[in-house]
């Protein structure tokens, strides 16, 4: 894919703005993984900017994080953040920016709302929790086998407050996608 002349200032756009819920305070519920605002601007950043524009969004500014500016909730940044038990979470981004865009932009033939609504569960949370789930259960070092059920227990109990928090931020992907599409519609993925 090329990119056009025009793609440049809307890729900073969404850097800026992933960078800029970084901003908002992060809420620990669960020791060492926040609840942040940055997976808001990761979900349209899919939705606005399409599979490639997006995950090329997300790419960027993860590149400004591994360089070490403090661009994420809570001013982290710099290598160990990707080494953290956090960091299946900014892979996560990745592959869910690309899965939501993807979805999204599918030429299949079904209600837009509906098309609209899959691409944020599945990209924005299911695709994005398989990373992040996945890396912390290995850096926790989660007993998920039989016997287990104390820290099963205490894993699907804390796992509800972020589901329910990345179910508020789809909520305000669609107002704001639907937003952007009334008022400047070229401004989409074409």
């Amino acid at each position: 894919m090329k990119l056009q002349l025009r793609d440049y200032p809307r890729i900073a756009i969404f850097v800026g703005l992933i960078a800029a819920l970084g901003l908002l305070p992060a809420v620990y519920f669960f020791p060492g993984v926040p609840l942040t605002a940055q997976t808001l601007g990761v979900m349209l950043a899919g939705l606005i900017l399409g599979k490639y524009r997006g995950t090329l969004a997300v790419l960027l500014f993860e590149v400004l994080v591994l360089a070490g500016l403090p661009l994420l909730a809570g001013g982290r940044g710099g290598f160990s953040v990707f080494v953290g038990p956090t960091s299946g979470f900014l892979f996560g981004w990745l592959a869910g920016t690309w899965a939501l865009g993807l979805i999204y932009e599918n030429r299949v033939k079904i209600a837009e709302g509906f098309k609209l609504i899959t691409a944020l569960l599945l990209g924005g949370i299911v695709v994005v929790y398989a990373f992040g789930l996945g890396w912390l259960a290995v850096a926790a070092n989660f007993n998920l086998l039989p016997g287990a059920e104390e820290t099963l227990t205490f894993f699907l109990t804390w796992i509800w407050v972020f589901v329910a928090w990345d179910l508020g931020k789809i909520i305000v992907s669609v107002l704001v996608f639907y937003g952007i599409k009334a008022a400047y519609p070229r401004a989409l993925a074409n």
